[in-house]
């Protein structure tokens, strides 16, 4: 099969940068955009240059605008340029190797936000909550399991009690993976079987936000069994590139279903789950409380030859490729 190099005619070159560039932005799937840049050197080039993988990222993700730039990091150091050109290896060079690994990095970026993967639930470890009722025995730990009753005791997680029904909570957790796409969130509220009338503490509504930890890596703290670690779960420590709109929440003991407008990608694996709004008094007290059983936050991990560097001191995050991480070649 001849290509365009072959025979010395650019179907590009014909058409101009122009109409090729509008034809080129209307493809909408990774795999068309990367079999077009497969065609020839010069048609990889055009798609390299014009960063069409870096848009289709943002277009499918727009939280992949949180990218300051995108590096493939091979294995092996690149080969040395021929004796002959040495003196040419210079910025130019070094330029053109950087756009060919920006497109490589949000070529496979795209690909995996569309993956047929089947979603799973990605929470992994609980960071901490707003606050807690009865610690350790309401812990937010509790949210992990989803079974009403661990050994013959209720199992939930239990704000404090509050005057102000409009006073929100929040739950934090970390996920399987540091970039992963989400899809949904479920969250069962508690009903107090023990208490007359059976109350439901479920909130008014929910609302999520995704991103990653500012705080160094040593610094980062979880639940223990000493402490709910109330204090790391502060705004200012977090980096939050995803807020979903806020949706109700039924009083109803159930595993309630709140899917997304669109799949968000989470960079840095931690999502807070905001509980807002209270409708349930304790009769005892007469307090408003929110209380949850079971939590899960549903969607796919992407590929292990992907990964981001948060060490930007302004909180904006590098897109790395790692060709071949995920199989150990």
């Amino acid at each position: 099969m001849e290509t365009e190099d072959s025979v010395g005619w650019d179907f590009l070159d014909w058409l101009g940068p122009d109409i090729s560039t509008t034809i080129f932005q209307l493809l909408d799937d990774p795999a068309d955009l990367a079999r077009v840049a497969a065609v020839s050197r010069s048609w990889r080039r055009f798609v390299a240059v014009n960063k069409f993988s870096k848009h289709l990222c943002r277009q499918i993700c727009p939280e992949a605008a949180s990218f300051t730039r995108a590096v493939v990091v091979a294995r092996l150091p690149p080969p040395p340029p021929p004796a002959a050109h040495a003196a040419c290896e210079s910025s130019q060079v070094a330029e053109c190797r950087a756009r060919d690994g920006e497109h490589a990095a949000y070529s496979y970026l795209a690909g995996a936000l569309v993956s047929g993967k089947p979603a799973t639930d990605l929470v992994m470890r609980c960071v901490g909550a707003s606050s807690t009722d009865n610690f350790p025995d309401e812990t937010i730990e509790n949210t992990l399991v989803p079974h009403d009753m661990v050994n013959f005791r209720p199992s939930y997680w239990s704000s404090g009690g509050e005057d102000d029904p409009d006073v929100p909570e929040s739950l934090t957790y970390t996920l399987a993976s540091d970039l992963c796409v989400i899809e949904e969130i479920r969250i069962r509220p508690f009903e107090a079987t023990f208490q007359h009338g059976h109350p439901i503490y479920s909130s008014k509504a929910v609302r999520i936000r995704l991103g990653h930890s500012k705080l160094d890596p040593g610094r980062e703290t979880f639940v223990s069994d000493e402490d709910e670690n109330l204090t790391a779960i502060a705004d200012e420590n977090y980096m939050w590139t995803y807020t979903s709109p806020e949706f109700p929440m039924l009083q109803e003991n159930v595993l309630q279903t709140f899917k997304l407008p669109r799949p968000a990608l989470c960079i840095g694996g931690i999502v807070k789950i905001e509980l807002l709004g209270r409708i349930q008094k304790q009769f005892t007290d007469d307090k408003y409380y929110i209380c949850v059983c079971h939590v899960q936050v549903t969607g796919r991990s992407l590929s292990p030859d992907l990964m981001i560097d948060l060490s930007d001191p302004a909180g904006y995050s590098n897109l790395k490729y790692l060709p071949g991480a995920g199989t150990g070649r």
